[in-house]
């Protein structure tokens, strides 16, 4: 179990911490729902949660199986819904740089399908992921 906790600062921010290391983020509204967008906000830190979870699950695979994941790079957008307001739409795009078998590229597919972030994702968030392998 990891605890989080949070605390409104005030100004539509609010400060973050990760219990077991201590460390802290800073969230805040997006200029579209009425804050400076000065951080990144709550949703957006569910595309950050998605992306970072797809290249880690990935790079756990990839160190037990022993393949070379290092330069690859993720984007995700985020696209909301105005009514009701809610995160619509998290597509990714993985860039996957060197030379794999198509085993190894099935395997790590399956593995950024896999991830924990995109698994707990509600149905009606269209989650599409893309592999790009250069």
């Amino acid at each position: 179990m990891v605890t989080i906790t949070a605390k409104y600062e005030g100004d539509l921010c609010c400060t973050a911490v990760h219990g077991p290391s201590g460390a802290n983020l800073q969230t805040d509204a997006p200029k579209d729902n009425e804050g400076l967008g000065r951080f990144f906000s709550p949703t957006d830190l569910v595309a950050t949660a998605l992306g970072t979870c797809i290249l880690t699950t990935m790079g756990i695979v990839a160190k037990r199986h022993g393949i070379t994941l290092a330069g690859a790079s993720v984007q995700v957008e985020k696209h909301m819904q105005a009514s009701p307001r809610r995160i619509a739409r998290l597509p990714v795009q993985l860039t996957v740089r060197g030379a794999f078998t198509a085993e190894q590229k099935k395997l790590l597919e399956a593995t950024a399908h896999a991830c924990p972030v995109h698994k707990s994702l509600h149905p009606d968030i269209d989650a599409p992921i893309t592999i790009t392998w250069s």
